[in-house]
């Protein structure tokens, strides 16, 4: 299971690089696809403002129809086709085809996020049954609450719950790749990679504020699916992919886990 980010899927020569690598591995495989950076563009070019939150996406109305036209549209067409070019039976989907992901809009707190969903389900026979057949599906960010209404959901979080939901079936790796070598402990040094980031580490990273915004749902996340029984998590740059002696930050629940 892999992760991409937004500034990954802006760089033609790394979403290149990233989509061959990813093309070459063997067995079952997921690829989920988020967009963030393309969806901004389009909504300023289209004279909307892009709103965010501790890195988490304010979506109205408007913009809800932009991250769907670029998450489940173009970014999504776009990366099915280069994987098919490349030799994967590659199918798109939202969390909307067939019954994918079932979401529930995120109610009102401090924050009113708009359209954002919340993940209730994934449909997890029909992950089965297309991995199986040796068929890779391609998700973006778009999940559905079951009554005809699309959300944003963040991409981190589905690939959470897509490998949650597969654990039981399968070994699963889940890999977030972006464009930094891992989790960093200064953010202004590429070389801070944190290798191996346990959760009593994280606590107290969080407390320090050294990890902050967009990077605390990827790590919520990462715990979270650690804790339903997905074998490794590891987040780090495109050029780790198929190199496990690459320099990134492993993630465990605790420092004696060698999973």
């Amino acid at each position: 299971m892999m992760k991409i980010g937004g500034n990954v899927i802006d760089d033609a020569s790394a979403l290149t690089e990233v989509l061959t690598a990813f093309s070459k591995f063997e067995g079952a495989k997921i690829l989920v696809h988020g967009g963030g950076k393309e969806a901004s563009k389009l909504a300023e070019k289209l004279g909307l403002l892009p709103q965010m939150v501790d890195g988490r996406r304010i979506t109205d109305a408007p913009m809800l129809d932009v991250v769907v036209m670029t998450y489940a549209g173009l970014l999504n067409k776009k990366i099915v086709a280069k994987l098919n070019a490349f030799g994967t039976t590659a199918v798109g989907f939202s969390g909307a085809d067939g019954n994918l992901i079932l979401s529930k809009k995120r109610k009102i707190g401090v924050v009113d996020y708009g359209f954002a969903g919340d993940i209730v389900s994934v449909n997890h026979q029909l992950l089965v049954t297309l991995l199986n057949n040796n068929i890779t599906p391609v998700c973006c960010a778009i999940t559905h609450d079951g009554n005809g209404q699309l959300l944003n959901t963040n991409a981190d979080t589905i690939a959470s719950e897509l490998a949650s939901a597969l654990a039981d079936f399968y070994d699963v790796e889940l890999c977030y790749c972006f464009e930094k070598k891992g989790v960093l402990m200064n953010s202004e040094d590429e070389h801070s990679v944190i290798e191996i980031l346990t959760e009593e580490t994280y606590d107290d990273l969080l407390k320090t504020s050294t990890i902050h915004s967009g990077m605390i749902p990827k790590l919520d996340n990462c715990f979270a699916a650690l804790k339903k029984g997905v074998k490794t998590v590891t987040i780090g740059h495109h050029s780790l992919i198929g190199n496990k002696n690459s320099n990134h930050t492993k993630v465990q629940l605790q420092a004696y886990e060698n999973h």
